[in-house]
């Protein structure tokens, strides 16, 4: 345990933690909502925020959420507004995002594509306590809204001419799942990096639904695995010098065909119960009656 006398693993540990919460917090309403690659997409108009920090010499986590927020309002806009073209203007936006991105930091003060490494891919050890701070901030929002509006956001994810007639607000609430996507991928840059974010929001997810369809439960298993492979991940790396982000991403792969290899059996097992429920005698009581009460009503 030598490795929390170190400060900068104690900060990396900690963004660790929240970004395994958040993650999965957020990603299991994008599931829902079939937008699966939504946190990748965001993560390439990040970039832009990135490369407009380093320009102003300002910090590029804050900056990427701002540039972030903006971008989720135009592809919400999108997404109600556009009509047979809106994925090429969807399209046009993410890859404008990351041509953005490196054209913004190269043009900096001393400034190059390889300032840009840590924030793609992910870098545990350059972890700041500015950093830290604003993670914490914006995890906070994230548990938030995920948590404390579960029920409307999981109405809306769910159905959303449904929500609507039952009088939610079904347009802010979409647009309120966009904003806290975009705090998501801001708080996982530093943790798995902008590239790689989306599979920590989505596979915890897809794999807790292996065993599970009850909503909290999914809820609660996705968080748990996000938390365990973000600790794994960051441990790991304090040992062998391999790239954090993509030991996360590949420790929650990994997690989702145990999972799955599990998922099988249980299937399997559940079918059989099921087939010799419905060949029990008492299944075929006289309707209206219940087994061995005779006389007594449903």
């Amino acid at each position: 345990m030598e490795f929390l006398d170190s400060a900068f693993m104690q900060r990396a540990l900690l963004a660790a933690v929240l970004v395994g919460i958040t993650a999965p917090a957020i990603g299991i309403y994008l599931v829902q909502r079939r937008q699966a690659l939504m946190g990748d997409g965001i993560g390439h108009v990040a970039m832009t925020g990135v490369g407009l920090g380093f320009l102003l010499s300002t910090s590029p986590v804050w900056m990427a959420m701002a540039v972030s927020v903006v971008g989720v309002v135009i592809m919400e806009l999108i997404r109600w507004y556009g009509k047979t073209r809106g994925d090429i203007a969807l399209a046009m936006l993410f890859y404008g995002g990351m041509a953005g991105g490196v054209m913004l930091i190269n043009l900096a003060p001393g400034g190059s594509t390889a300032n840009l490494q840590s924030y793609l891919f992910g870098s545990l050890s350059t972890v700041s306590q500015s950093d830290l701070v604003a993670i914490c901030v914006l995890a906070g929002f994230v548990a938030l809204v995920t948590i404390g509006l579960r029920r409307q956001l999981f109405a809306v994810s769910q159905d959303e001419e449904f929500a609507r007639v039952t009088g939610l607000p079904v347009r802010v609430l979409n647009l309120l799942v966009a904003v806290t996507a975009a705090a998501t991928v801001t708080v996982a840059m530093r943790v798995v990096g902008l590239l790689l974010v989306s599979a920590l929001m989505v596979v915890p997810v897809a794999a807790a639904q292996q065993l599970t369809r009850s909503f909290a439960a999914t809820f609660a298993i996705a968080v748990a695995i996000g938390v365990t492979t973000t600790l794994g991940g960051t441990i790991t790396n304090y040992y062998v010098e391999i790239p954090p982000g993509a030991t996360i991403v590949l420790l929650t792969i990994a997690a989702f065909i145990v999972f799955s290899l599990i998922a099988t059996p249980l299937a399997r097992r559940r079918a059989r119960a099921a087939a010799n429920s419905a060949g029990d005698p008492a299944e075929c009581a006289i309707p209206g009656r219940i087994p061995g009460q005779a006389g007594a009503e449903v």
